[in-house]
């Protein structure tokens, strides 16, 4: 039993641990819309960005952008660009660029950011200093959007 305390007290402040070493929402740096640089450190597990992209809680891209790669999932939007090719229509930088704060890189875009944690317009008091995404799943989507590929 205290072994798995231990174990499960020193999981949780690894967690921490790499969580505390995120790139900020406000620290993210954009070169003309594109972001060079992680925002955690560590490569984006597609699989989880899958979920993430169909998650209407999360990044609820369906509700704009169709997606070929998801026909279980109902509803496609077609407010967006269509999602097949995008990983060869766009570098991993430049998909994190639009991800993070997309009105960086079109402006007048109704896309949310989805790395922001203030500038919002009137948002509930619980979400209020938060982005809608984590680093980790913004790093995540990036991954899956890089395995849609036209060929």
């Amino acid at each position: 039993m205290k072994r798995a305390l231990i174990l499960t007290l020193c999981t949780a402040f690894g967690a921490t641990a790499v969580a505390a070493g995120d790139v900020k929402p406000a620290d993210v740096v954009y070169e003309d819309g594109v972001v060079n640089a992680s925002l955690t450190g560590q490569a984006g597990d597609a699989a989880n960005g899958r979920k993430v992209f169909a998650n209407r809680k999360q990044g609820n891209c369906l509700a704009c952008h169709a997606n070929s790669d998801m026909p279980e999932e109902g509803f496609h939007g077609e407010v967006g660009p269509m999602m097949d090719g995008v990983g060869e229509r766009w570098t991993e930088a430049e998909l994190r660029g639009i991800v993070s704060n997309s009105k960086m890189v079109f402006e007048g875009t109704i896309m949310p950011a989805f790395y922001i944690d203030s500038g919002y317009e009137r948002p509930l008091d619980k979400f209020a200093g938060q982005s809608i995404l984590s680093a980790q799943q913004v790093e995540d989507v990036i991954a899956y959007l890089m395995t849609l590929k036209d060929s």
